[in-house]
């Protein structure tokens, strides 16, 4: 979702990589809304950069989209935004119409607990940035490993702030990678072996 940092609220996003390789997309500013920072989603394509092709991905906190997008634009087959506030959203199903990507995505106006509650999709790959100072990371991802949503050798990302403290990861999940930058701890988890 990438909500908190209040020096990104120009409402503008970036896409850094892939078939729309700086393409700039506006979005409404919202209180706390703001694109995961060009840098973080880099390093975290690079570490996707081996499975993120032909794979169905999951934005849980949507917000702007710029983790699905990006997704998207480096070659993922499908990519499902979840939001509940749909004019967010309607800013996202926007950008798919702009970028004639919309038959590549699904834009769901839910929450992320409702959504995990109610789908029988199953992702590769997951994206978990929720707002920050809210704790949503870690019921998130102990929703996500017992829903059946999560494909056999599926890939989690999780966003939270460096003030929070680490979200509680499920036993079945092995960290991949890890890093902070700023404000924020960004981590990548595999269901099996990488």
């Amino acid at each position: 979702m990438a909500r908190s940092d209040a020096r990104r609220g120009d409402g503008q996003l970036r896409i850094i990589g892939g078939e729309w390789r700086g393409r700039r997309l506006r979005f409404t500013p919202a209180e706390g809304l703001r694109p995961t920072a060009d840098r973080t989603r880099e390093t975290l394509f690079n570490w996707l950069s081996p499975t993120i092709r032909n794979s169905r991905c999951l934005d849980l906190f949507a917000g702007s989209g710029a983790l699905g997008l990006e997704a998207l634009s480096r070659g993922a087959a499908h990519c499902d935004f979840v939001e509940p506030a749909q004019r967010t959203l309607e800013s996202i199903a926007t950008h798919l119409e702009t970028l004639q990507a919309a038959d590549r995505a699904s834009c769901h106006n839910s929450t992320a607990e409702a959504f995990l509650t109610r789908t029988t999709s199953r992702f590769d790959v997951v994206f978990i940035d929720p707002p920050f100072g809210q704790h949503l990371a870690g019921a998130a991802c102990r929703q996500l490993a017992t829903c059946g949503a999560l494909a056999a050798d599926a890939m989690i990302y999780v966003e939270t702030a460096a003030t929070e403290p680490a979200p509680e990861i499920p036993d079945t999940w092995e960290l991949y990678r890890e890093k902070r930058a700023g404000e924020v701890v960004y981590r990548l988890f595999a269901t099996a072996p990488p």
